[in-house]
Parts: C-alpha cells; sequence; structure tokens
C-alpha cells in the first residue's frame, strides 16, 4: 500500500470521529512531505488539526517510511471548494466568479445542495424622471457555474 492510500485511510478514519470536519486537500510532496486541509462545519481548532495529526502520524511507521506531515485549516485567501464551506459562511459577504467571468458580491443568503443565492444593492437609474435608486438585486448561482468563490473580509 502507497503512502498516499495510507494516508488516506487514516484520514478517512480521522474524520469519522470527527464528523463536523471534512477534508479540503490532502498532497504528499517530494520527500513524503504530508500536508492535510481541513475545514468544519464550526470552524476548526488547534485541537481539531492535533487530533487529524495525531490520527495520522502515530499509525505510520517511520522505520518504513521517514515522512513530515503538517495539518492545518483552510484559509480564507484560499477560497470556497467544498459545498460544506458555503452553509458555514451564511450571512457572509461572498466574490464569486462565474463561468461567464461574471463577478458577483453579495451576502450568501442560502445554500442547497444544488446552488447558492447571493443578495445585493445597487443604485439604478429610476423607472422615471431623474436620479437613481437603490434596488436589491437577488442571484441564484448553481455550483456548476461557479469557478471562484471567497469570502470577503471586513473590517
Amino acid at each position: 500500500m502507497s503512502l498516499k492510500d495510507k494516508v488516506q485511510n487514516l484520514l478517512e478514519e480521522a474524520l469519522l470521529e470527527r464528523p463536523s470536519l471534512f477534508l479540503i486537500e490532502q498532497k504528499i510532496h517530494p520527500g513524503n512531505s504530508i500536508e492535510v486541509i481541513i475545514d468544519g462545519d464550526e470552524g476548526v481548532t488547534v485541537e481539531d488539526c492535533i487530533a487529524v495529526s495525531r490520527a495520522i502520524e502515530h499509525n505510520l511507521d517511520r522505520e518504513e517510511e521517514d515522512f513530515s506531515l503538517q495539518v492545518m485549516s483552510a484559509g480564507v485567501s484560499e477560497g470556497l471548494i467544498h459545498k460544506r464551506q458555503y452553509k458555514k459562511n451564511i450571512g457572509r459577504k461572498l466574490k464569486v466568479k462565474t463561468e461567464g467571468n461574471q463577478t458577483i458580491e453579495g451576502e450568501l443568503t442560502s445554500v442547497t445542495d444544488d446552488d447558492i443565492t447571493l443578495v445585493w444593492k445597487t443604485r439604478e437609474p429610476k423607472p422615471v424622471g431623474k436620479g437613481k435608486i437603490t434596488v436589491t438585486k437577488e442571484e441564484c448561482i448553481s455550483y456548476s457555474e461557479i469557478q471562484e468563490a471567497k469570502v470577503i473580509i471586513t473590517f
């Protein structure tokens, strides 16, 4: 069994013990440098990273294969990859780039198994007369149309 398969199996077991956590990415770089990125429905604590790290590290034999291991939480700058990441970000502002190269910034108001809904306000010309009015727009975007989605952090 390859190192990648061993790590994958141990990772699956560790995540079964902590159902609120899920895998974002697993890589094995040259020199057996293992990198695991996780996220959680309620976020990821240092203790979560330690538990997943131990579940992998304590079940691999360093005599058999030398390795280094890094387990970390998904960063905000990475963007949203997994559908479960959208649910935990309801109420936050997202910047979504769609397949048609359209960029939409708005508040994530709902998430289904197939799509997300963004709401935002914009200024548009009045239908009658001069001047502008503020209108609320809403767009439903299917996951298949999303090229990139990032949480916009405001301070």
